[in-house]
């Protein structure tokens, strides 16, 4: 987790906002999460940092979380956006149900859901191939089943990732630019050591 001192507000984007980079395991939301807090000047946070020991130790067990499980990891990551209110931050964070995005939004400022979609079979892909992280690619079909997408009131945009990284990235900046009035440099390069960088997404 990298959290700049909260004072340093961004000149790109206004008024701050919370950016949650949604998605199941290997969708590639930390990859798009990174260059976005990096182009943006925000604070940045991995919501999986926030899960107690209990809960790691479920999932590298194969075993899925339940609600129970999740409500408080969920609260400390809710708490962790307030404190970033002033500046706005971008996280990344599972979020695959409706309720959980409900707790989230109760952050302290406004709260935007990127949901970046994949296929099945680049995910199973990903999964497979990547190491370091305690999510087995065997919960993925659990992710899948648990996944509800954005209903259209909710405040945010599907991002399909089935082509690259960086279209990725360009429909992001395209869907904020036009939707916030985010004002991205035109020489920013965002992608610098994240382009291939999958393992945490």
């Amino acid at each position: 987790m990298t959290n700049p001192p909260t004072n340093r507000r961004p000149s790109r984007a206004a008024p701050p906002c919370h950016l949650v980079v949604m998605g199941v395991s290997g969708s590639g939301k930390s990859t798009l999460a990174a260059a976005l807090a990096e182009q943006l000047e925000l604070p940045m946070a991995e919501a999986d940092e926030f899960h107690p020991e209990a809960n790691i130790a479920k999932m590298a067990a194969q075993t899925p979380l339940t609600d129970e499980d999740r409500w408080p990891w969920l609260r400390a990551l809710r708490d962790w956006m307030s404190v970033q209110a002033e500046t706005g931050c971008v996280i990344t964070c599972s979020a695959l149900r409706r309720s959980y995005r409900d707790l989230l939004s109760t952050a302290e400022g406004r709260v935007i859901f990127l949901h970046v979609d994949v296929d099945i079979p680049r995910l199973s892909t990903r999964l497979a191939h990547r190491s370091g992280h305690f999510m087995p690619p065997e919960l993925l079909e659990s992710q899948l089943q648990t996944l509800e997408p954005l209903d259209p009131e909710e405040d945010g945009v599907r991002l399909p990732n089935d082509t690259t990284i960086e279209d990725l990235l360009s429909a992001a900046r395209h869907w904020l630019s036009s939707s916030l009035n985010v004002d991205f440099s035109a020489d920013a390069d965002p992608l610098t050591d994240h382009s291939t960088d999958w393992k945490n997404s």
